[in-house]
């Protein structure tokens, strides 16, 4: 596998994430206590962070991480919960915070998860969407990027370990 095309650009992600902060300040802005921000670990740290950095309203932080793919680039369809939450989230309000949706198995299991918590509220901010490979529905109240059916790395995703580091999103190819 081989870094490929540029897909999302650094300066686009950047402006997006910036309007996507001014939703989520603008939505929560008359809440009583901090919003607590729940990043999908690990590809979502680096768009949790930049969220986080414009919004104006306070948050705690909270991470959940769990495993679908392994080592290859198709997902296993088999989620296996690997960090839970350690906050008490009852009765508070919880921005979970994904990097890319595609099947939609992973983020529809994590947002059952979550609920049973019993959240005040709960919504979906997510960088990348894939539609065209949804197989279970997921309730996206913020959305960065609508991608096409590629394996992506950059801004966070990765292969293997590799490619978390880059301040675009490219295309992996073979």
């Amino acid at each position: 596998m081989k870094l490929g095309r540029e897909l999302v650009s650094a300066d686009a992600i950047q402006r997006r994430v910036q309007e996507l902060a001014a939703d989520v300040s603008r939505d929560y802005a008359g809440i009583d206590r901090p919003l607590i921000l729940l990043p999908v670990l690990k590809g979502s740290v680096c768009f949790a962070t930049d969220l986080s950095r414009h919004l104006t309203v306070p948050v705690n932080f909270d991470y959940v991480a769990v495993s679908s793919y392994g080592t290859g680039t198709e997902s296993s369809g088999h989620v296996q919960l690997l960090k839970d939450l350690t906050m008490d989230v009852a009765g508070r309000d919880v921005l979970m915070v994904e990097d890319i949706i595609d099947t939609g198995l992973t983020t529809s299991f994590l947002f059952d998860h979550v609920q049973r918590h019993r959240p005040a509220s709960l919504k979906l901010c997510v960088l990348l969407n894939k539609q065209e490979r949804r197989i279970t529905p997921v309730p996206m109240a913020y959305k960065g990027f609508d991608i096409p059916n590629q394996f992506v790395v950059g801004y966070g995703l990765d292969f293997d370990e590799l490619y978390r580091n880059l301040s675009a999103v490219h295309v992996l190819e073979p």
